[in-house]
């Protein structure tokens, strides 16, 4: 009988092993954590965003963005879908193509991966830190390296895999945090730490606009979180590594223009008389943000609403339109769901996911440079890489 070593028990590794085990090869797991899928546990805010509907290239980051492409199409949702089926985990599909669990919990979606692995007769070796590549290389006939990136280190995330490659001639392309938080230079952040709003985050690279994206903005002690934040920090964290100017312009209010707006806050001057601008405001955005923002033009929070003139009002309305702050870091790997970089694409064959430079070591999901954006692309690419390794293991095997 063959046997396969793989070394992560996370989404790739594991869908690996299920395809490996089921066509009668010996499969040996290794995992440095007490327990398996802990990615998978903590994923979209326990809910698990599992999968996504559209899948392409331009769902990815990577400097060699058409290597997914393959994968992707052998088994893309359909036949992703197929599979859970197939073990009595079924899909809820939303409208903007995100994919859950239908029990709504990553808890069961980890739960039924490792109990269905295990029936399969896959060997776990939990708590188990693999440091010597080539000694399981000369013990199996084939390895994966499914270790996942320094991401989220604190559910064991690291380099490992990065290393294992470079020990066998592979060159890594510098890795970087993405789905992250943001670090702001400015004192305003802090006042404003827990205020939420739905808003627009545009990041703005050497002074130009490179993108821009609306959902929630959380303010932090920090700097900034929410979705429109972590939709951005590839790009931003990109920059940074590059040493480039990176700034953001935060919309507080993106369903109003300037004209509209600086009008709202002169009628409500004119109605209320005996209001203050912080009143005012307030009427519009949270309270914490209404101060802080005032401070920012050092107009008085207690300024009587007759003494609003449309300048000011003008001044208010580009002001929480058009936010600017420097970003001065990420919030870490530690913070960060996912990483950019690691092992380099164009050393790794793209139909087996087997390494071009050492025959029979393939490597899986969030080792290699590959990074998608947020919204269940970064599971899609770990579950693709780990059927077409195990597939090419098992043609080999026969």
């Amino acid at each position: 009988m063959k046997k396969t070593a793989i070394i992560g028990g996370g989404a790739s590794g594991l869908l690996c092993a299920i395809f490996c085990a089921k066509s009668g090869i010996h499969v040996d797991m290794y995992e440095q954590n007490s327990k398996c899928a802990k990615k998978i546990l903590v994923s979209g805010n326990g809910r698990c965003n599992i999968t996504n509907k559209n899948l392409s290239s331009n769902d990815y980051f990577s400097q060699n963005p058409c290597f997914v492409d393959f994968a992707l199409k052998e088994f893309g949702f359909d036949a992703f879908e197929k599979f859970c089926n197939s073990i009595g985990l079924l899909l809820d599909a939303k409208d903007d193509g995100r994919v859950y669990p239908l029990s709504n919990e990553a808890k069961s979606v980890a739960s039924l991966l490792i109990s269905y692995t295990k029936n399969l007769g896959v060997n776990f070796h939990t708590d188990t830190k693999i440091t010597d590549i080539k000694n399981l290389l000369n013990k199996y006939d084939s390895v994966v390296v499914a270790t996942g990136s320094e991401a989220a280190s604190h559910l064991g995330g690291n380099s490992d895999g990065q290393e294992f490659a470079k020990e066998v001639g592979h060159n890594i392309i510098p890795t970087y945090p993405s789905l992250v938080q943001l670090h702001l230079d400015s004192k305003a952040v802090k006042k404003m730490s827990g205020a939420k709003i739905d808003g627009e985050a545009t990041l703005l690279i050497n002074n130009k606009k490179e993108l821009t994206c609306k959902g929630d903005i959380l303010f932090t002690d920090y700097g900034v979180s929410g979705f429109a934040i972590l939709d951005i920090s590839q790009s931003a964290s990109v920059a940074l590594m590059e040493h480039s100017h990176v700034g953001i312009s935060i919309n507080l209010l993106p369903n109003f223009n300037a004209q509209m707006l600086s009008a709202n806050i002169s009628k409500v001057a004119s109605n209320m008389p005996h209001f203050t601008i912080l009143d005012i405001l307030s009427g519009l955005i949270p309270l914490k943000i209404a101060q802080a923002l005032l401070d920012e033009l050092n107009i008085s929070a207690s300024t009587c609403a007759d003494e609003i003139n449309i300048k000011v009002a003008k001044k208010i309305a580009n002001q929480l339109l058009n936010w600017r702050f420097e970003v001065s870091d990420t919030h870490g790997f530690r913070h960060a769901e996912v990483a950019g970089g690691g092992v380099d694409t164009t050393e790794i064959n793209p139909k087996t996911f087997e390494s071009l430079k050492q025959k029979n070591l393939y490597f899986c999901g969030e080792v290699l440079d590959v990074v998608g954006k947020r919204g269940g692309y970064n599971f899609a690419f770990a579950w693709a890489s780990g059927y077409a390794a195990a597939k090419h293991i098992v043609e080999h095997s026969k």
